[in-house]
């Protein structure tokens, strides 16, 4: 009975990892959008469960595509996930020229809980379809979508319903999505629950409706160019849920597009083809003389350097005049009145020195820097009335006394 139980355990494991790591594969038709969602349940069951019974979700899981055998994906192939606790998704479309050939792409499933991985393979089959491509196409740009958003398949549904009811074509396919990022957008600031906005293309078998010819007419080319919004009118139609500029749309029409370089070159897969190891310079190299290439950097400004300071230095020192020279030139007369000004100054200068002047009370310091008072020059019952402001005498009592009325009426001098 043990033994049956365990071999049934056996075969049950093995049957879920042989469903896990097989590859996958994808039909996709050439010229219509491609979307794969890269489910974080998939991947779940080849990690350890989390302690906590019902917390396994919440496990923090990214992906890591890339075409096996290289580093990169295709360049037609994009991928983007937001946040690690939501799923990714791969998305693009593939042309014609991948028609035929089984693309690989390998998936790498990071648990940032575990730091344990998962690889799955993912076999992307491109089919010919007969109505590739469609000749009239329509690039929108929708201002209140993220690229992750739009991807999602019930909203590409209402915004494909609501062309189809503007266009009403036979046949009508999502072509390409294009983040905004990805044509030179910014990234919204985190306010107001602002969006990157996406492009979105769409194909069809008939040609542009009046309405989307509508932002070609003059007056809405007019108002684009004043950056105000055109007037539209079946924009009611997408209001509801999709905010469109319908400045920026695109209308392309295959059937009159002149073809450029049709006979180009193939591009290539983008790897470098291998040349070999990396070949060195031989040691046997011929040693470079530098001496021409140091008279260049300094002894050529060296010498002009020295050039120039002799002759400032004979400028300065070897053709000054002199104290003598210039006597010599200049008339006697003008040496004596030099002089005798000179001795006229110096006879001023030294009477000043030996002048004995007492200064106006009112200009002298009360106090001292000690803090002591000074006393006065004068006694108390000196006369300060006879006393000039300035004095220049040097001897006050020979002051003239200016004589003074008195009551009697008698003069005294």
């Amino acid at each position: 009975m043990d033994t049956t139980v365990v071999l049934v355990w056996i075969y049950v494991v093995v049957t879920i990892l042989s469903t896990l790591h097989a590859d996958r594969n994808v039909y996709p038709s050439a010229g219509v959008l491609f979307v794969h969602v890269l489910e974080r349940e998939h991947f779940k069951g080849e990690f350890p469960p989390y302690p906590k019974p019902g917390d396994s979700s919440n496990d923090p899981i990214t992906f890591n595509t890339n075409l096996m055998g290289y580093p990169d994906r295709p360049g037609w192939l994009r991928y983007i996930q937001r946040t690690s606790h939501s799923d990714g998704v791969l998305y693009g479309s593939p042309t014609a020229e991948h028609v035929g050939k089984a693309t690989i792409i390998e998936i790498i499933a990071y648990n940032r809980r575990t730091f344990e991985t998962a690889r799955h393979n993912l076999v992307i089959n491109v089919m010919s379809t007969e109505e590739y491509p469609l000749p009239y196409q329509a690039e929108f740009y929708i201002k209140n979508m993220n690229v992750e958003e739009m991807l999602a398949s019930e909203v590409l549904g209402d915004f494909l319903g609501a062309v189809k009811n503007v266009w009403q074509p036979e046949r009508l396919n999502a072509v390409n999505i294009t983040s905004a990022l990805d044509r030179g957008g910014r990234v919204p600031l985190p306010i107001n629950n602002l969006k990157e906005g996406v492009y979105v293309m769409v194909g069809a078998d008939v040609q542009f409706s009046s309405c989307l010819r509508e932002v070609e007419n003059p007056h809405n080319q007019l108002r684009c160019s004043q950056e105000m919004e055109p007037v539209i009118s079946c924009d009611k139609k997408f209001r509801a849920q999709f905010d469109i500029d319908w400045c920026k749309i695109n209308l392309v029409d295959i059937t009159k597009r002149i073809m450029v370089h049709s006979n180009r070159p193939d591009p290539g897969t983008g790897v470098l083809p291998d040349i070999g190891g990396y070949n060195p310079p031989p040691e046997s190299l011929k040693s470079r003389d530098f001496f021409a290439d140091f008279l260049i950097t300094l002894a050529v400004p060296s010498a002009v350097a020295m050039v120039l300071f002799s002759v400032l230095g004979y400028s300065m020192c070897c053709r000054r005049e002199g104290v003598d020279k210039r006597n010599m030139q200049t008339p006697d007369i003008q040496l004596v009145h030099h002089n005798s000004i000179q001795k006229s100054t110096k006879e001023l200068r030294s009477m000043s020195k030996n002048r004995e002047i007492s200064w106006p009370l009112s200009t002298l310091p009360v106090f001292s820097q000690s803090g002591e008072v000074v006393p006065p020059i004068h006694p108390d019952n000196y006369e300060t009335t006879s006393m000039p402001l300035m004095q220049t005498q040097t001897n006050l009592q020979n002051q003239i006394q200016i004589p003074q009325q008195q009551p009697s009426g008698k003069w005294y001098s």
